[in-house]
């Protein structure tokens, strides 16, 4: 049975700073009251970005994220981006451009990390994210964003972790750590180069280098999101390129046509010559990324 690569340092960073780059009866008078009720405390961080916030501390670690404001507005929808790198590497800070696109669209951005292989082994990864996603709700009124429209977006090991994300119901083992009380589900779902299928095949497999990250024979369909597929999951939206060489174009395929069985909307955009980073070679790949942007943004205008 195939398991995944991934472990082949992945190039989303450059991918993510592509995407999104752009150059919301009368009463009778009461006693005067001897302490008088605080006023809303106004919002000031308009335009700013904070940096290594922690969201959630798991298993002793503290969890950090990167969070970026609109000029203006709010409460704001938000956008919760999960980096990629074969889930052992990649970094919050490499989705900067994306982040900035976004807030001047009205979106409040959260980039977050999570922890990693040989630090941590899976369901490390998932929960985090989870954590990340009630944290931010339990927080909402500091951050001025609307706890009812949250999306979530990833590349590859990133688009696995999103997918999971929109597909899993508050679950005893995934759903660990802080604020228990709150909701980890998102209101829409963007996933490129996704894995979503561990049982299918994959050409660059590395078996036992996957299985030390903690997927195995298992726990391979538990972790996989087209296992979870209901009909109450949010939107998703898949972008894929055909010519994916590190994650197969299957992967969304089969995604799609199995929330689409299940009446949950979704749209899958296939990049025609595209490779993993959506991009060809030669340059022929279509759509472009700056058609990809727009389909993203008119998602996200669309669901959220």
């Amino acid at each position: 049975m195939g398991l995944l690569l991934l472990f082949v340092a992945i190039t989303i960073s450059s991918l993510s700073c592509s995407l999104i780059r752009i150059q919301a009866e009368a009463t009778a008078t009461p006693e005067p009251s001897l302490t008088p009720s605080p006023s809303p405390v106004p919002f000031t961080r308009y335009g700013e970005t904070l940096i290594d916030v922690t969201y959630c501390t798991m298993a002793g670690m503290p969890q950090k994220m990167d969070v970026y404001f609109p000029e203006s507005g709010g409460p704001w929808p938000a956008v919760v981006y999960v980096h990629g790198g074969g889930w052992t590497s990649g970094d919050k800070s490499n989705t900067v451009d994306f982040a900035r696109g976004m807030t001047a669209r009205g979106y409040f951005v959260a980039s977050i990390n999570y922890r990693l292989f040989p630090e941590a082994r899976y369901p490390a990864m998932i929960q985090d994210v989870k954590c990340a996603i009630r944290s931010l709700r339990a927080n909402a009124g500091e951050y001025n964003l609307d706890p009812n429209r949250i999306a979530a977006a990833g590349a590859s090991a990133g688009g696995h972790l999103v997918s999971m994300l929109g597909t899993s119901d508050l679950n005893g083992e995934w759903d660990v750590g802080e604020y228990l009380d709150q909701s980890s589900r998102v209101q829409a779902v963007v996933a490129i180069a996704p894995v979503t299928d561990m049982t299918r095949g994959f050409p660059n497999a590395d078996i036992e280098s996957i299985r030390q990250v903690g997927f195995g024979e298992d726990n391979i369909v538990q972790a996989s999101p087209i296992t979870h597929v209901t009909a109450d999951d949010p939107p998703f939206l898949l972008i894929h390129g055909n010519l994916d060489e590190l994650v197969p174009y299957e992967q969304s395929q089969l995604m799609y046509e199995r929330l689409v069985q299940t009446n949950v909307p979704a749209q899958l955009v296939t990049v025609q010559n595209g490779y993993h980073s959506l991009t060809a070679p030669d340059g022929s790949a279509t759509p472009t990324l700056d058609e990809i942007n727009q389909i993203i943004l008119d998602f996200l205008a669309n669901y959220l």
